[in-house]
Formats: C-alpha cells, sequence, structure tokens
C-alpha cells in the first residue's frame, strides 16, 4: 500500500493533539467510547428513517479487548462502520468530523444526540500509541477496507477482510519510558475505571472479557480462575429517570459513591430545563463541610457531562462561590466544548444555566428553612459562613439574593433566628434592628453594653462569626429597618428626660471626665458618663465605621496594617466606684490617674481586646489589695 501523505496544517494538528491539547492522557479511550456511540447512534437512526426492523437498540455493543502479551488494546463497535472514502475524509483529514456533519443535517430533529463535533477526538489515541490500525466495514456494504498510521508520517489505506459492519480501532501501545508508563492502559481496573469515570453513561453496553475466579467444583477452598465477558457501564443514569422511579436510598447511594461521602446528603435537588438552555442537573447539599471548605486548596465545582460523557469533573463556572458548598453534576447537549472536550467555550448556555441552577438551588434553601427547620439549621452551621462571606463579596451585589438565608442567635429567642422573623417581633416603636459581636454566646451575655437593651426588653443579635458585622454593614438594613451596634456610641434608645439628665451629668461632672481623659492619654477619643450601664462600672464603645470588633478581625489579619476604632470610655455615674474617682479628683489626682489606668485596661479586658502592659496592670492589681 502506498503511504498517503497529511496535510500541512494536518501534520501540525496531530503534533499539537499528542502533546498539547489533552493534559490527562486517559482521555483517549473517552474520546474512541464516544466515537463508537456516535457511530451506533448514527447506524440506529438511519435504520430507524429507512424502516429498517432487523435491528434494534439491544443488538448494538463496544468491546474493549486489552492484550498485554502483543501490546494492543482494541475498540470495537457495530456501528455504521465507514467506507473508503469516508477513511479517508474522516481520518486522511484532521478535525474534518463525520460527527458534525451529520449533526448539521439533522439540526432541526431532537430524535439523536451526537457526542463528537470536531473530529480531532481519534488522534489522541497516538498520545498512548505508535501504531493505529482502523478496519471498518459500512453498514450495507461488501467491503471493508483498513486504515493505518504510525503519526505524523501520514497513512496507509487499503482493502481488508471484516465479517461484520462497524469498526474495529486497534492501538500499538507505546513501550514505557523513566518518565511515561503506558502498560497502565492494558490492565483491566484501569480501563474500567477510565470508563467508569468517563464514559459510564453512554446508552451503549460497554463489554470487556474480564478475569474471575470461582471455588473448584467439589472442593470448598481450592479456586480456579476463568474469563466472562462483562458490560462496564451503567448505561442509564440516574439523572435521565423520572423522579417518582428513583427512591430516596438511590439518590443517597449514588451521592456516597459517586463524591465520597459516608454521610448521607441533607438536600437532593432533581431538576431539568427545556427551551432555550436544556439541561439536566442532579444537586446535593451536605450534611457537613469538607475539612478544607474553608481553605485555598478546596476546588468547588459540578461535574460536567455532554450527552452522558463526563467532560470536565468540576466546572466552577456553573456554581456562584457562595454557593459553591453544592456537589452534584449537570448534564447537557446545548454547551459548546473546545477542540479537546476538556473544556468549555465561555458562551451564553453556560451563563443561563449557572443562573438557573442559582435560582433553583436558593428556591430549595428556602423551601428547607421553611418546612425543614432542623436540618436547616445543621446546613447553616456548616455552610451558613460562606452565604455570609455572599453578602459581603462583590460589593454586596448578591446581598438581596442571599439576605433571607441568613441565621444570627437571638437573645430573646435563645436559638438561630432570620432576620425576617427579628423585624415580625419588633417592638411598635423600634426603629432599628440591634446586635452585638463577640467571640461567642456566653462571651455576649456578659457584656456590660447590653444591660440597657435588656432591661428595655429589645432582642440582639448575636454575631459570633469575624464576617457578621461586615456582612451586616454591607445589607445597611433590612426591610428599611437599620442595623445599629450595641457597642455604638448613640443607640437613641433614650427618653427626653434620660437625655436632660445625661446633659446635666455631663456638665456637673465635666471636670472629672476631663481628667480622666488626660489620665488616658490619647487612648480614647472621649469620656462619657453611661447611660446604657446598670451593674458594671465601665464600658468601652465606639464611634465612627470602625467598630470595637471589627478593629479586632481587621487587626487579626496577616500583614494588616494596625486600625483602631475611635473608642469612647464610658462610665457608670450609678456605681460605687464612680464616687470614688469624684473623691480622688480632689484629693489624691495621682491615685485618680492609676485607677483610670486600671479600669480602662478591665474595660478592654471585657472586649477582649489586648491590653498593653500586662505587668503594669498586674502590679496596680497588687497595690490596691495591699492598701
Amino acid at each position: 500500500m502506498v503511504m498517503k501523505q497529511f496535510k500541512a496544517e494536518s501534520k501540525r494538528l496531530l503534533e499539537l493533539m499528542i502533546h498539547s491539547i489533552y493534559t490527562h492522557r486517559e482521555i483517549f479511550l473517552r474520546e474512541l467510547l464516544s466515537n463508537s456511540s456516535d457511530a451506533i447512534d448514527k447506524l440506529y437512526y438511519k435504520t430507524l428513517q429507512d424502516g429498517d426492523t432487523g435491528l434494534n437498540r439491544d443488538d448494538f455493543f463496544i468491546r474493549i479487548i486489552p492484550d498485554k502479551q502483543a501490546r494492543t488494546l482494541t475498540i470495537e463497535d457495530n456501528g455504521c462502520g465507514m467506507t473508503k472514502e469516508e477513511l479517508e475524509n474522516n481520518l486522511g483529514v484532521i478535525a474534518k468530523s463525520g460527527s458534525l456533519n451529520f449533526k448539521k443535517d439533522l439540526e432541526k430533529t431532537d430524535e439523536i444526540e451526537i457526542i463528537g463535533q470536531f473530529g480531532v477526538g481519534f488522534y489522541s489515541a497516538f498520545m498512548v500509541s505508535d501504531c493505529v490500525t482502523v478496519e471498518s466495514r459500512a453498514y450495507g456494504s461488501d467491503e471493508a477496507w483498513c486504515w493505518q498510521s504510525k503519526g505524523v508520517e501520514g497513512y496507509t489505506i487499503g482493502a481488508c477482510e471484516k465479517e461484520n459492519h462497524g469498526t474495529k480501532i486497534v492501538l500499538s501501545i507505546k513501550p514505557s519510558s523513566e518518565e511515561e508508563s503506558y502498560e497502565e492502559f492494558l490492565e483491566e481496573h484501569r480501563i474500567r475505571s477510565i470508563v467508569k469515570k468517563y464514559s459510564d453513561y453512554i446508552r451503549y453496553p460497554i463489554l470487556m472479557e474480564v478475569e474471575k475466579s470461582r471455588l473448584k467444583e467439589g472442593s470448598d477452598e481450592e479456586r480456579e480462575t476463568y474469563r466472562e465477558e462483562e458490560t462496564l457501564n451503567s448505561m442509564v443514569p440516574i439523572w435521565r429517570k423520572n423522579k417518582n422511579e428513583i427512591t430516596q436510598e438511590e439518590y443517597e447511594q449514588f451521592y456516597r459513591e459517586k463524591f465520597y461521602d459516608y454521610e448521607a446528603p441533607l438536600k437532593v435537588i432533581h431538576t431539568s430545563t427545556e427551551g432555550v438552555s436544556t439541561y439536566n442537573a442532579l444537586l446535593f447539599i451536605p450534611a457537613k463541610a469538607p475539612y478544607d471548605y474553608y481553605t485555598k486548596e478546596y476546588e468547588k465545582g459540578l461535574q460536567l457531562y455532554s450527552n452522558g460523557v463526563m467532560i470536565m469533573e468540576k466546572c466552577a463556572d456553573l456554581l456562584p462561590d457562595y454557593f459553591s458548598f453544592v456537589r452534584g453534576l449537570v448534564d447537557s447537549q446545548d454547551l459548546s466544548l473546545n477542540i479537546s472536550r476538556e473544556m468549555l467555550q465561555h458562551d451564553r448556555q453556560l451563563k443561563l444555566i449557572e443562573g438557573r441552577l442559582e435560582k433553583k438551588i436558593k428556591s430549595e434553601l428556602e423551601l428547607m428553612l421553611k418546612n425543614d427547620r432542623e436540618n436547616y439549621e445543621k446546613f447553616f452551621s456548616s455552610f451558613g459562613l460562606q452565604l455570609k462571606y455572599g453578602i459581603y463579596s462583590d460589593f454586596g451585589q448578591h446581598k438581596e439574593l442571599l439576605q433571607d438565608l441568613l441565621l444570627f442567635y437571638s437573645s430573646s429567642e435563645k436559638k438561630p433566628v432570620t432576620l425576617k422573623e427579628y423585624v415580625s417581633r419588633m417592638k411598635e416603636d423600634q426603629k432599628d434592628i440591634y446586635f452585638v459581636s463577640g467571640e461567642s454566646v456566653n462571651r455576649i451575655e456578659q457584656l456590660p453594653q447590653t444591660e440597657l437593651l435588656r432591661e428595655k426588653g429589645l432582642e440582639m443579635l448575636y454575631l459570633t462569626d469575624q464576617v457578621d458585622e461586615f456582612a451586616l454593614r454591607m445589607l445597611h438594613a433590612y426591610e428599611e429597618h437599620e442595623f445599629k451596634n450595641v457597642s455604638s456610641d448613640d443607640l437613641g434608645l433614650e427618653t427626653e428626660e434620660e437625655k436632660k439628665a445625661a446633659e446635666q451629668q455631663k456638665e456637673e461632672y465635666k471636670d472629672l471626665l476631663e481628667s480622666v481623659q488626660k489620665a488616658l492619654d490619647g487612648k480614647v477619643k472621649s469620656v462619657i458618663v453611661s447611660q446604657r450601664l446598670k451593674s458594671h462600672p465601665v464600658c468601652l464603645s465606639s464611634e465612627g465605621a470602625i467598630s470595637l470588633e471589627m478593629e479586632k478581625v481587621l487587626n487579626a489579619m496577616p500583614n494588616a496594617e494596625k486600625v483602631q476604632a475611635q473608642r469612647v470610655l464610658e462610665l457608670n455615674p450609678s456605681h460605687p466606684v464612680f464616687n470614688v474617682l469624684k473623691k480622688l479628683q480632689q484629693s489624691n489626682p495621682e491615685k485618680l490617674s492609676e485607677y483610670t489606668q486600671l479600669l480602662y485596661t478591665q474595660a478592654l479586658l471585657i472586649e477582649g481586646l489586648p491590653i498593653e502592659d500586662p505587668v503594669a496592670f498586674s502590679n496596680q492589681i497588687c497595690n490596691l489589695m495591699a492598701e
């Protein structure tokens, strides 16, 4: 047979196929199996069109034959096969796709789905093979033809013997080197795993003869080995079945096996859409966050299938960051794939699917919140932090989408509540939504700043995550009610009489407050007589945009520039300590300064803020005890 040359551009493309386009060598098997599936689809469709009743779907198969001794891997099918001309056109000219041409002929029908689109997947075989032989006989033809190539040098075509219609591809597996091992593609377990990963849902059986063992007849211990042909793929994807055909146990088993989770998911979302964007999706909300979920190493994304063939293990573009906890898959025939089928062209269809999935996930979470509160709270304890980050990120672009999914611990309900639930219980004359930040619920309960609100019977939201206050600042308000930090300098809760009394006290103790502020030497912006303290002698509040809790969070960040809230020291005029300060102002200014430092340090400790000089604080306590 005469060697024929690839065209110059085809040679270059073949080199790219072998060295650049595919990132994983195992992809070659997915491509060849997809081509076989396409060939069977074409024949099946043709027989339906022609009214040929001699074939039905159960007659078709794809077979894989590994031969370690001969170092060959064979993939054969009983699809439409190819004529000599088709072999020349489809394999002799790289990137001329028979599947694509066939698909164009069927643009107005929905009866068949073609996986291949580019005609280049076949050449991925050269990544693992130094010689590829294709024997093919077209359906209805008496002639069979053999195409053979060792790569960029060219190819030959000649007549051959083939008993039945279809195509057989024989790969001569490359010898292994120090850098690469190719024997793995002759191992039964490796072939099985690749089929399971990429081609499990091809609609025709993928067969392979495998080695099995059984007890010898008449023996209780001795075993014998034998070979038996086995179907490697499942063929029918669970997500393409009707929901009423699938039990909860089947969903859970699929999730555990597919995503390697020992716990059942909290929620299963099985949805499909037709029209502008057609897809099937099977999504799961896990019961717990993976150990690396809140780290940079975590990789979000859904598995992406095109007509049952897995294209991407994790397609990040199908999920917004705030829903990155969702696991699952999407199967669509509408996505534009790039030349290697490993990546997507980022087109309008992908955006449409992402938008619809986002709305579906949100609506399902809202249903869980409404109808299954216990599981929703379990979900929120694992992934609520991610929703809060979603509120804060992108300059608050998603806050309206996410705000009704948030939960915060309530001072009055003693459990997590939504913002809507808080607002529904607000007092008639209450304007603001009050919150207080701290390391834990127990620590917050002890903060002196909360005393006034407890006395007035006002509900507070306890913020215990670092991002909480930043998220509420980004929300600014909910249903026209602004968020108010309990530790802010002006809560606006005083009556007119209380305001007048406060002004009188401010004037009455003006000299004392100035002396205390002077003793602190710029550590606080101001010292005031507190209207919120009841049993505690002192507390810190803040003015301006940065609260005390935000100061702690910002300063804890690596390489952060140190920030400080505008601190206000509040003194309780009804506490015995205040009387001591008044006396010392007249009798012992030096002692007043020492006690002022002591009170300020106590206020820092109450807030969980670092103290400047622990040794000096210890000495002050000891001196006080010795008096």
